[in-house]
């Protein structure tokens, strides 16, 4: 036998071996039958029943019960004894990670950080996916870096808060309001003394706070906390901006909006 026919057996061989691993592939896969790419007129009349004999009825399809999304418990109260609550805002950070109301049992905690009565403080709902060990250190965080750079504002002077010190899945953010973290969060703000506050995920912090028209949370000029009211702009959060970044161009009007308004009330 020549090498051209060694050759021949061989290709012969690895072909068989791959097509019989393509064909083992779509078996596991659940395609055990062969189609076909002819058009078929599916409803097309049937081929007719023999004569003298009905063709059988379909049997009567039996109607399903509705499926009611059945509404999950109350949640908890949060940090119910207000006497334990932070005076200072020193005291607020140790709290902030030991109060078992405030998170899941073994869920990562960031802490807020930035100088007290800053010039603006930002507020996030929850800590970014990629955040690491630092509030709004991930792909959020060099986002809102950038705005408060061109905003004119020193990223190192600007206060950094989320309404939940931890990441979780799908909160219920007027539960969480009516459960009391609306009031938590009101006590923070009071402790930083904001000179102004710009909220990013506006609907989820509006229902927080219980506020009744949370789709025109744009609207919305202040935030009421414990000791009066500090200037507000409650904008999409930070992650949506991030993939939609042609709205940061009405985030920018509005800014501009806000600090003409507020100039103006001088």
């Amino acid at each position: 036998m020549g090498p051209l026919d060694t050759n021949d057996r061989s290709l012969g061989h690895s072909l068989g071996g791959a097509l019989e691993a393509a064909l083992g592939w779509w078996a596991e896969a659940g395609v055990d039958i062969a189609f076909v790419d002819a058009p078929q007129d599916w409803l097309a009349a049937g081929p007719p029943a023999p004569a003298g004999k009905a063709a059988p009825a379909l049997p009567p399809v039996e109607p399903k019960p509705l499926r009611v999304t059945v509404q999950p418990t109350a949640i908890p109260a949060i940090a119910e004894d207000r006497s334990a609550w932070p005076e200072k805002l020193d005291d607020f950070s140790p709290w902030w990670l030991s109060e078992p109301s405030l998170a899941p049992r073994g869920a990562k905690r960031l802490l807020p950080h930035g100088p007290q009565s800053a010039p603006l403080m930002v507020l996030v709902p929850m800590p970014g996916e990629d955040d690491g060990e630092v509030l709004l250190s991930g792909r959020t965080g060099k986002l809102l870096d950038a705005m408060l750079c061109a905003m004119g504002l020193d990223p190192a002077t600007v206060y950094r808060a989320s309404a939940l010190p931890a990441r979780i899945a799908l909160p219920d953010w007027a539960g969480l309001g009516t459960a009391g973290l609306g009031a938590v969060l009101k006590r923070h703000v009071s402790l930083v003394r904001p000179q102004r506050m710009l909220v990013f995920g506006r609907s989820d912090i509006s229902a927080l706070l219980g506020h009744d028209l949370a789709h025109n949370a744009h609207h919305l000029r202040t935030l009421n906390h414990e000791n009066g009211s500090v200037p507000a702009g409650f904008e999409y959060d930070l992650e949506t901006l991030l993939t939609k970044p042609g709205w940061k161009a009405g985030v920018w009007q509005r800014w501009l909006d806000g600090a003409a308004a507020t100039v103006g009330s001088e």
